[in-house]
């Protein structure tokens, strides 16, 4: 059973202002979820929140800045004060980074993609974790991508850091399992969302040429699976890294 099975449970989404965060915090709230809509365009999660608002949803726009640990730590504290005991967290802020090989990739570049990609999903869990203990349990979704288990030409800051989230996944799982805390990375493939939404109609057709499924995936079909991980429907599940990816990776 699906329907309204967040009732009572407050989730912080980050990067919630568009694309597969905003698809995850609108089906958490459409499930009965409190949510936070977390993100660093301030303007954007307060459109969000206030659109889940108009639904009948109970939602708090949230800025963040997922590089920066004291505003990652205000940003669940505001969560909690706003919407109650914090159980349920996706920590999906990221960028895409400069393209380059790695030969050539400029070290701002490679410092700006971890900050965010990876330090952004440590400091995430660092503040959301001693929260979800004191609700008494819950769990973590970490978005990773395919990134995650294959490489990428012109993408080294990209996957090192998404094979880096995969790994704080499981380290975190095994410690926090016997506390009630369940963690689960999911790797989507190539989603159609606002990061891909300035790639030239040539590399768009090899993108979608590189997935079985024929197409670009849609970031509600990856919300269905971060959602199926966050409820007691995966009460059995933690650790783990789901791909959501069109076939990308069984090549």
């Amino acid at each position: 059973m699906t329907a309204q099975e967040f009732t009572g449970r407050t989730a912080l989404v980050t990067g919630a202002a568009s694309g597969i965060g905003l698809a995850v915090a609108t089906l958490l709230a459409e499930r009965g979820a409190q949510v936070a809509v977390a993100d660093w365009n301030l303007d954007g999660a307060r459109e969000a929140a206030a659109a889940l608002v108009k639904t009948g949803a109970k939602a708090l726009a949230v800025q963040v800045d997922v590089t920066d640990p004291a505003s990652v730590e205000a940003a669940v504290r505001a969560t909690v004060q706003g919407l109650g005991p914090l159980s349920l967290a996706v920590n999906n802020a990221g960028i895409g980074g400069a393209i380059a090989p790695t030969g050539a990739y400029e070290p701002e570049d490679w410092r700006r993609v971890l900050a965010t990609n990876l330090d952004g999903v440590f400091y995430s869990m660092r503040y959301e974790l001693p929260e979800i203990l004191a609700a008494g349990g819950g769990a973590i979704v970490n978005m990773a991508s395919i990134l995650g288990t294959n490489g990428f030409a012109g993408s080294p800051a990209y996957v090192a850091a998404k094979h880096g989230v995969v790994g704080l996944t499981k380290t975190a799982a095994i410690e926090y399992a016997p506390q009630g805390v369940r963690v689960n990375a999911v790797g989507p493939g190539f989603i159609d969302t606002p990061l891909l939404k300035d790639t030239d109609p040539a590399a768009r057709d090899l993108l979608i040429s590189l997935h079985p499924a024929g197409r670009l995936g849609r970031a509600e079909e990856v919300a269905e699976l971060t959602t199926f991980l966050l409820s007691d429907r995966a009460s059995y599940v933690t650790g783990s890294y789901h791909l959501v990816d069109g076939g990308y990776s069984a090549r």
